[in-house]
């Protein structure tokens, strides 16, 4: 990556690859070997993980919400938009060195949004969180690795089997929704959602808001 800047690396735990903090200037990228995880410039379908999920708990008063994946920030940034004062949002994040980067290099991306009160940030593997309370959640949101076809943690792939799925239903709310996003289309983990009773919502979007590659992002409202 020409004229990009080496911050730090992180290992991936159980997953034997390391992630790489870059900066060019006033961006950041986040990297497995020489494939880009995220950009500072591109997160448009991350958000709208967030928004579209959070458009569908308009009703419930204080909704709790569970993010799997803290990333860039930017699903956690816009569930904060979208949410009111009651929400409470968890996020998980595997990877203890990406949180810290939230708070250290990462500081001009992320703001303050992780000292607002209703975020709860726990340096924790998803799944634990997901199968700690039946019907907990109003919603769970997935922007974990690359998403059903991952890179970095073959124990991932736990989350998006039958298995992991059916821990989701149990874990959400009645009429709470599963959102996952995507970097690619995946047919059979569409057609999993669906043989498993959620009613499905696919949106493709492109990365950036009008250009990059395009993302999806799945909606699965628990029956």
């Amino acid at each position: 990556m020409n004229d990009w800047v080496h911050l730090d690396t992180a290992e991936v735990p159980g997953g034997g690859k390391s992630l790489g903090l870059m900066r060019r200037g006033s961006e950041f990228s986040i990297v497995v070997g020489n494939i880009e995880l995220m950009n500072s410039t591109r997160g448009h379908s991350e958000e709208a993980l967030a928004s579209l999920t959070c458009a569908r708990l308009a009703d419930r008063p204080a909704p709790r919400v569970l993010i799997g994946g803290l990333g860039m920030g930017f699903t956690l940034r816009a569930a904060l938009r979208g949410l009111g004062p009651e929400a409470r949002i968890v996020v998980a994040e595997l990877v203890p060195a990406v949180a810290a980067w939230a708070r250290g290099p990462l500081a001009p991306v992320f703001g303050d949004c992780l000292d607002d009160p209703r975020v709860d940030l726990r340096e924790t593997d998803v799944t634990r969180l997901i199968q700690s309370e039946p019907a907990g959640w109003d919603a769970v949101l997935l922007d974990v690795d690359n998403g059903p076809e991952g890179l970095m943690r073959r124990a991932n792939d736990r989350l998006y089997d039958v298995w992991g799925l059916k821990r989701a239903q149990w874990a959400l709310k009645p009429g709470g929704t599963l959102g996952v996003w995507s970097g690619t289309p995946d047919r059979k983990f569409k057609a999993r959602l669906q043989r498993l009773g959620f009613a499905v919502e696919e949106v493709r979007l492109p990365a950036s808001g009008s250009s990059g590659p395009r993302h999806v992002i799945w909606l699965a409202a628990q029956p």
